[in-house]
């Protein structure tokens, strides 16, 4: 008895200069060292350790224990609730204009995007079909008929998008101009800063991305356009996480 007493004492000595992680580790030995380890104290210090400033004032609510456990161990994302919205309540509206001459002009449906181009055209390059088929997730049309625009000409994009569930419009990308063409990929790119509502002011700095995708004509001055292509790349590479950016934007 007296050697139980004597060891239990020798932990209570030892225990203060531990750190966290290895009076943890001491609680794993077996049920007495365990119970002597879980004393606030014994965390006290061990918090004082990591946190001195928290140790001059009083005890917080939940203890020295689970305030080290709860705030030492790395933080693991926390998965996004399921939206709140539905391609199915989303329709999209996409103009381009040519040096002020309107080239395309479509409504198309968010469950259409979602869907993409399943059968692309024949002559399309290998790393635009890799492109196609990456992990990323993007929202793609097929340009029916396709449409040809000359390299070198001013290649304006806006587009809206509307909400069935509250008729409601928000804007993604007002008249940007296509000014960078990857002729290895065979995209033309232009890009908007997202518009979000007053009730995130925080969230920032989020574009929203808008591709021609082409193929080659035999032209060196021009492309054959056959599909339209919207990502979020910056912010958004999952369905559910393009829906919740979406969710966000500056309804009107």
């Amino acid at each position: 008895m007296a050697t139980d007493w004597l060891h239990g004492e020798v932990l209570k000595a030892v225990f203060p200069l531990l750190d966290g992680k290895d009076l943890a580790s001491c609680m794993l030995v077996c049920c007495r060292w365990r119970d002597i380890a879980k004393e606030d104290y014994f965390w006290k210090c061990a918090c004082a350790k990591r946190w001195p400033s928290i140790c001059r004032r009083p005890l917080p609510a939940l203890g020295y224990y689970k305030l080290f456990k709860t705030f030492s161990r790395p933080q693991r994302p926390q998965p996004l609730l399921p939206p709140r919205l539905s391609f199915n309540d989303l329709e999209f509206y996409i103009d381009l204009w040519s040096e002020q001459k309107l080239i395309f002009s479509e409504a198309i449906s968010g469950s259409m995007l979602r869907t993409g181009i399943r059968n692309p055209p024949p002559g399309i390059s290998d790393i635009l079909k890799v492109h196609l088929n990456g992990p990323d997730y993007k929202m793609v049309v097929q340009a029916e008929p396709r449409f040809t625009i000359t390299l070198g000409s001013t290649i304006t994009v806006s587009v809206l998008v509307g909400r069935k569930d509250t008729n409601q419009i928000a804007c993604i990308i007002r008249d940007s101009v296509f000014d960078y063409v990857d002729g290895s990929a065979f995209r033309a790119l232009a890009y908007a800063y997202l518009n979000f509502s007053p009730g995130h002011p925080f969230i920032s700095g989020i574009r929203a991305w808008v591709s021609l995708l082409f193929v080659a004509n035999g032209n060196e001055n021009a492309i054959d356009v056959f599909g339209i292509e919207i990502d979020f790349c910056d912010a958004a590479s999952k369905e559910h996480e393009v829906l919740w950016l979406l969710d966000m934007l500056d309804w009107k």
